[in-house]
């Protein structure tokens, strides 16, 4: 069978139903209007003008939200074809799975988080399905509500990448990228979205991925482990050469991998570097040093991606399509990619300037929020003005300004700002 075939009509629902096409138009599976969707909606553009891990207008090359996503998105094609499951579901998650997160990424996450406690908290995954099933314009239902782009069942729970509420969250762990201890709780659902979640979620029980969202998840992963090092080379902030390993071993494990010891992670390390790609002398910018990076992150990307196929196809026979599969990573691949981000975390994200930076970034969102949540509607854009109108309570109108700041982009949000308070 092909992966279209391994999916029903349950898969393919929409919450509002959509006449066919008209017939001289191009025919397109139903997951492929959902990948056009995502492509083409205002959140998507607006990825290309926030943060990953340092401001997309400090440097040309470095990566911003919007790069990062096309990466992850074509990690995750890849790995999906080989699986056998759908690549256009996977890929469409891979597109979505950033679309959430606000001006300054975990950072302004961090700000929104604390000051929404009383109108249902902040999460920049909850809100990537506010987007896509309510905020963003595309269809309304029969009663005038915005159901955002209509994406098919299927694709919408592949977009879930925590299948809980905040009420279910487990607490949350590890740190800041300033080191301080991590306080935002991971969900995937605000309690007024928990309709369309319940819908999503049809006939799913328990609170496991669907196959497609790990395939996305892991993808995720393996982007940005290998992207922030090859980032973090190029701004001249790390040296693969030259690693201090028992400051980096520290961070690993305060980060990312807490039971882990120093042998445990020296041979993972030592793994990584008999791979013939791995640097032996510093980086000096060259075009060869350049291709060399290229080379480097390719080959990495190509081993975590095939030794999870090995092992998910060890596991079992498939299909291995929405609920029906589990992806299998193997130990030594989560610790070789938490190595990675720990390299990326120790010498990008703790340095001296970003991390005062980011203290700078979370006090100008807590006083565009404020400056926001005083002047009400005449200071927001005419749908979340008109969101403000319709909110029951407070709690529905402070909401609101949540959604307002999550959508402004770095520049929007700093002029913004500049407008409002000075």
């Amino acid at each position: 069978m092909t992966p279209d075939e391994l999916y029903d009509e349950h898969d393919r629902a929409r919450v509002v139903d959509e006449p066919p096409k008209r017939v001289d138009a191009p025919v397109r599976t139903a997951f492929e209007r959902d990948r056009a969707r995502v492509v083409h909606a205002a959140a998507s553009r607006r990825l290309a003008a926030k943060t990953q891990v340092v401001g997309p207008q400090t440097d040309d090359f470095v990566r911003n939200r919007l790069t990062h996503s096309l990466e992850v998105a074509q990690v995750a094609r890849d790995l999906a074809r080989a699986l056998g499951c759908h690549p256009d579901i996977t890929e469409t998650a891979a597109l979505a799975h950033d679309l959430g997160h606000p001006p300054f990424g975990h950072n302004g996450e961090r700000v929104l988080a604390e000051l929404s406690q009383d109108c249902g908290g902040f999460e920049g995954n909850a809100q990537t399905l506010r987007l896509l099933a309510r905020l963003e314009a595309k269809t309304f239902d029969a009663s005038g509500a915005s159901v955002g782009l209509n994406l098919t069942r299927a694709t919408l729970d592949a977009c879930t990448k925590y299948p809980w509420p905040r009420d279910g969250a487990p607490g949350p762990g590890g740190v800041h990228a300033d080191g301080t201890p991590r306080v935002v709780v991971k969900f995937g659902v605000y309690d007024d979205d928990v309709p369309v979640f319940d819908w999503v979620r049809e006939g799913v029980a328990g609170r496991r991925q669907c196959v497609e969202a790990q395939v996305m998840d892991l993808a995720d992963d393996v982007a940005y482990s290998v992207h922030d090092v090859e980032d973090g080379i190029v701004a001249g902030r790390l040296d693969l050469t030259r690693l201090d390993l028992d400051a980096l071993w520290a961070t690993v494990r305060a980060w990312y991998l807490p039971g882990s010891g120093d042998d445990e992670l020296t041979e993972a390390l030592a793994s990584m570097r008999r791979q013939a790609s791995w640097p032996t002398s510093s980086y000096t910018g060259t075009r060869r040093d350049l291709a060399a990076i290229k080379n480097l992150t390719s080959d990495l990307i190509g081993r975590f991606c095939g030794s999870v196929q090995a092992a998910t196809f060890a596991a079992s026979d498939g299909p291995r399509v929405r609920h029906r599969a589990e992806l299998v990573v193997p130990w030594e691949t989560q610790v070789e990619i938490g190595i990675l981000k720990g390299i990326a975390a120790h010498y990008v994200m703790q340095a001296t300037d970003r991390v005062a930076l980011m203290e700078r970034q979370r006090l100008l969102l807590a006083e565009l929020f404020a400056a926001l949540w005083e002047r009400g509607p005449d200071a927001l854009d005419r749908p979340f003005a008109d969101d403000w109108a319709a909110a029951a309570d407070e709690a529905g109108r402070r909401r609101v300004v949540v959604d307002q700041v999550a959508s402004l982009t770095d520049a929007s949000a700093v002029s913004r700002h500049a407008t409002l308070v000075g």
